[in-house]
């Protein structure tokens, strides 16, 4: 992957934060229209795996993988699952700003977990710069916790899932293409979440019990997998044309477009403490990306001082 084309990789990942809250916004009016959270979850997978179909056999990419790898995609997809299913639950009921908000203390989640699953060096500076995170995510939970109830923790519940999803992709990065393991991902999530939808067709469970779609339900459902496939292959793409460092606080523009969406669209607009949080949130992200930036900047220093036989 040639990471020399740096503004193709800002305008892609632009595009991911305009898009991606397209999935949320499709999830929610869904859920609003009575479509169990389960079902829009199995959506997703349904509608991205069609999707991302045809663009692997168009590429030609290789599917083999390997039983070792394949363990891997499951347990992704499982991550996955739980990440979307926790994300839906919390916009079924509250502010998708507020929700996206909450679960934006995955960067300092995956921080930690890095620390203790591969070792990462984590300074003390980059420590309190997560707890800081944290509190602007309490400053969010805590009026939506007295609006809505404990549905607000949901989104606490996406950011531990999707930091354990991301450590997942770390591992399987060098073995698969990640177009393929989009792909993949997805089928392993169809063999997930259709069988536990016929497990619980008729039980009266209603975050999992089907129902039959009428109307624009449809077209939400189908928007939920199509703007989950297509963002997140903007944003694969990104990662191809500029380094990660570089479009890292991009990401936090999603908070943007879906504060508009969410006005526009259901008259949502965040309160005062929640702005705080957001601001907190963002502000400490970013300087966790400045301090991984000056950490990556001084061992390529040291790289380059060593020795051409110590290398």
């Amino acid at each position: 992957m040639r990471q020399d084309r740096i503004f193709p990789g800002i305008v892609l990942m632009l595009c991911f934060c305009m898009l991606a809250p397209l999935l949320d916004v499709a999830s929610k009016l869904a859920a609003e229209n009575g479509i169990p959270v389960g079902q829009i979850t199995t959506a997703r997978f349904v509608v991205q795996g069609a999707l991302m179909l045809p663009i692997v056999l168009w590429m030609g990419l290789s599917w083999a993988v390997s039983p070792r790898v394949l363990g891997f995609v499951f347990l992704r997809a499982v991550f996955l699952i739980l990440s979307t299913f926790s994300f839906v639950s919390g916009i079924a009921v509250m502010p998708v700003a507020d929700a996206l908000a909450i679960a934006f203390v995955e960067p300092f989640i995956l921080l930690i977990l890095g620390r203790l699953i591969f070792g990462d060096e984590v300074g003390p500076r980059r420590i309190a710069a997560s707890a800081v995170g944290f509190g602007g995510a309490l400053l969010v939970i805590q009026p939506s916790l007295a609006a809505f109830g404990y549905v607000a923790l949901w989104p606490l519940g996406t950011a531990f899932f999707f930091a354990f999803y991301m450590l997942v992709t770390r591992a399987m990065a060098a073995y698969m293409h990640p177009v393929t393991m989009q792909l993949h991902t997805s089928l392993a999530g169809i063999v997930i979440c259709v069988p536990l939808m016929f497990l619980f067709d008729g039980t009266g469970w209603a975050e999992f019990d089907p129902v039959m779609p009428e109307g624009l339900n449809w077209l939400w459902l189908f928007g939920v997998g199509f703007w989950a496939g297509v963002s997140h292959m903007c944003m694969t793409y990104a990662l191809k044309y500029a380094p990660s460092a570089t479009l890292a606080p991009l990401h936090y523009t999603e908070i943007v477009a879906a504060v508009a969406l969410g006005y526009l669209i259901f008259g949502d607009f965040p309160n005062a403490m929640t702005w705080a949080g957001i601001a907190v949130i963002v502000s400490s992200g970013l300087y966790v990306i400045h301090r991984e930036r000056i950490s990556a900047k001084a061992k390529r220093a040291a790289a380059a001082t060593l020795p051409a036989e110590a290398i």
